[in-house]
């Protein structure tokens, strides 16, 4: 079959061909979230303060669209690597529906909950009345978000890296042209302020996905959709969310986070929230290649655990391990040398250029030790053993982080939740890598009497 390259090549170049479209994509995206931010800053304010706001409700929306996709992707490869053509095609048509479905119950309850959710944050008015218009936007596209990003990953899964680049970049690109016009206006087109800014996101979105049906319609991929095979069996939906559900709650967890430490922050000052967004834009730039790694590592590690190979299972890992690694060492070598200019591209507030130096000179000190934690959860997922992934993430953003950085808030102040990061960082390294090498060897072990 066409993806026996994936247990056949040499291990480095193999994982740097499926990784680099994905990273060179996400750098993009990264991009574009970092200039999707410099525009909303340039507005006010006020409306970096809700775009930081409604940051985690957006992540919710992305958690439960790629983490589902993480889970069909997962099944997709194992199914391929044992020549299972009929059980990956179902696979892939179940997942359209589904993806379709959720996009659907996300629109419906991110439009009723914004209000709420802004007002356990903040009191001020103009901070609401932007995060509410910024919010329902958004929201309305979450069918074409998911359908995007289910597409997105079933390419991953059969390694077609070049083709979902492209799908991504459309998407990122359409967002980067998009949003001047539509925040300031040109000619014609008014000026649409935070509205512009949400609505060219939702246009990225679905030029994306109208890409990549394009791209299905001149070269199919080796798994086919139709109608006859849009029904999955209840042991396919099993496995499907057993890696989803976990791989959504991953992905989600962050925003848990940044709320818990947004209503830490906000007992010192609204500056210390703005720190906070800006951080989490520019940390994207360091985070999303690795990621891009990650997603890169894991068609080839479920495709060569579907065919035995448990060797090359591991080799592949610590190939991946050692990429990451260098990637985060390099993030924090340029959040220490540029600090200053990285923070003032978002504010001219000398009192947060400040805050947020030292926000970026401290958390950046972990960037090394998370590559550990990343690679073991895209190595649990890609493997299928989706609550292992999720134990492991929730040592970087609940156990650990929230509890220790509300401690050291009382000790240090503000610069306390600064270090709560690092510190977790380096404790989830050392638990996940002891959970990865544990539930690896279990598997390796049940492999040849497994009936997936």
């Amino acid at each position: 079959m066409e993806q026996t390259f994936m247990k056949e090549k040499k291990i480095l170049p193999l994982l740097l061909s499926m990784a680099l479209p994905s990273m060179i994509s996400m750098l993009v995206g990264a991009l574009y979230n970092i200039v999707d931010g410099l525009f909303v800053a340039r507005i006010s304010e006020e409306a970096m303060t809700a775009l930081s706001l409604v940051f985690p409700m957006q992540n919710i929306s992305l958690a439960i669209s790629v983490g589902f996709g993480i889970g069909v992707g997962a099944l997709i490869s194992v199914s391929m690597g044992m020549q299972q053509q009929k059980r990956a095609d179902r696979a892939a048509s179940s997942a359209l529906g589904l993806c379709a479905l959720h996009g659907l119950l996300v629109t419906i309850f991110g439009i009723a909950a914004t209000p709420y959710f802004l007002r356990m944050f903040t009191d001020n008015a103009e901070v609401i009345r932007m995060g509410q218009q910024y919010a329902n936007v958004v929201f309305l596209f979450c069918i074409p978000q998911h359908l995007s990003i289910g597409v997105e990953k079933i390419f991953q899964s059969v390694g077609r890296m070049k083709s979902s680049m492209a799908g991504m970049l459309t998407g990122s690109i359409t967002n980067l042209i998009l949003d001047p016009i539509l925040i300031f206006g040109l000619g014609p087109i008014p000026a649409l302020g935070i509205h512009g800014a949400a609505l060219a996101t939702g246009l990225g979105q679905v030029a994306s996905l109208a890409m990549y049906g394009i791209q299905n319609r001149l070269n199919p991929i080796p798994v086919h959709f139709s109608g006859k095979s849009c029904r999955p069996e209840k042991n396919m939906l099993a496995r499907m969310y057993s890696v989803g559900i976990p791989a959504s709650l991953n992905i989600a967890l962050p925003s848990l986070l940044i709320s818990a430490l947004n209503s830490i922050l906000a007992a010192y000052s609204q500056i210390y929230i703005v720190v906070l967004g800006v951080y989490y834009k520019l940390q994207t730039f360091v985070y999303m290649p690795a990621n891009g790694l990650v997603q890169g590592m894991r068609p080839i590690l479920g495709y060569n655990y579907g065919a035995g190979e448990s060797e090359r299972v591991k080799k592949i890992f610590r190939a991946a391990l050692s990429v990451s690694a260098l990637i985060m060492l390099s993030g924090t070598a340029v959040c220490m040398l540029f600090p200053s200019a990285l923070i003032g591209l978002f504010s001219e507030n000398p009192d947060t250029i400040r805050e947020g130096v030292i926000a970026l000179g401290t958390i950046s000190i972990g960037f090394a030790a998370s590559s550990v934690s990343i690679t073991c959860c895209g190595a649990l997922e890609g493997l299928g053993m989706g609550m292992q992934s999720l134990m492991t993430s929730l040592m970087r953003f609940v156990v650990v982080i929230i509890p220790l950085a509300f401690v050291l808030s009382r000790t240090f102040g503000p610069h306390g939740v600064w270090h709560a990061f690092w510190l977790t960082e380096c404790i989830s390294a050392v638990i996940s890598f002891v959970l990865y090498r544990t539930a690896l060897a279990k598997k390796l072990r049940q492999i040849s009497n497994e009936n997936i």
